[in-house]
């Protein structure tokens, strides 16, 4: 039988990058892509109260639950403790994208960088990684920085734009941190902007957060066939 696994989604951009890394981390599996990108203008117009969309995301993992999926991927940092609270309810694994990035950052440095193009991404990450170090037992110092700029540029078009000004945000908050974590997955393809050397300084979200998907959907498995 073919693996499923459900990734939902709050902007399409995330969508064609994910579905690759599905393809190459869990081979022969199929994708159920859920998409609502209305949810992030909502929390930018809200002040990033989550509490707001959490039935509605609740309904998506319901959704996906009943086709089949047997993990379901939260592809959004902003809305990143919802997971948590709709697990209860779920059978399947529900996986976070951000929380193996967070638990690799604490892990591996004691100045933490944190850059997002969006005020109501860069607060849950942080919390986050203050969490992820409490219950690693690592003293952190967290360094945020906004590129609210480059989010304007996207929504305006102007994907050039926003590439260049996150660029040059990172390259700053580089120069004053350990390690730099990117909140959102959306911002990991920047990356490409870098040379190899200038890349070991950023972590990103996408690929941990689709091993750790790739890691429960076949710890899900197992389970069902002791059962």
């Amino acid at each position: 039988m073919t693996a499923k696994i459900a990734i939902i989604h709050t902007t399409p951009v995330t969508i064609d990058p994910l579905k690759a890394l599905a393809a190459e981390l869990i081979p022969g599996c199929a994708v159920i892509n859920l998409v609502d990108d209305s949810i992030l203008p909502e929390l930018n117009a809200n002040g990033g109260n989550v509490d707001a969309i959490a039935d509605r995301w609740k309904q998506y993992a319901a959704i996906a639950e009943k086709l089949g999926a047997k993990c379901i991927l939260n592809a959004c940092s902003s809305i990143g403790e919802i997971p948590a609270l709709v697990q209860p309810d779920i059978s399947v694994p529900i996986v976070r994208i951000d929380q193996a990035m967070a638990e690799y950052a604490v892990r591996s440095a004691a100045v933490v960088g944190v850059a997002a193009t969006l005020a109501t991404t860069l607060q849950p990450t942080e919390r986050l990684l203050r969490r992820t170090a409490e219950e690693e037992g690592r003293a952190i110092r967290l360094v945020p920085a906004l590129a609210s700029e480059a989010y304007g540029k996207l929504l305006a078009g102007d994907k050039e734009g926003h590439d260049r000004e996150l660029a040059a945000l990172l390259r700053k908050l580089a120069g004053e941190t350990d390690i730099v974590v990117l909140a959102q997955a959306s911002m990991a393809w920047v990356l490409e902007r870098f040379g190899e050397e200038e890349r070991k300084k950023f972590i990103s979200s996408p690929r941990l957060g689709m091993q750790k998907a790739a890691a429960a959907l076949s710890n899900h498995k197992g389970d069902l066939t002791d059962g």
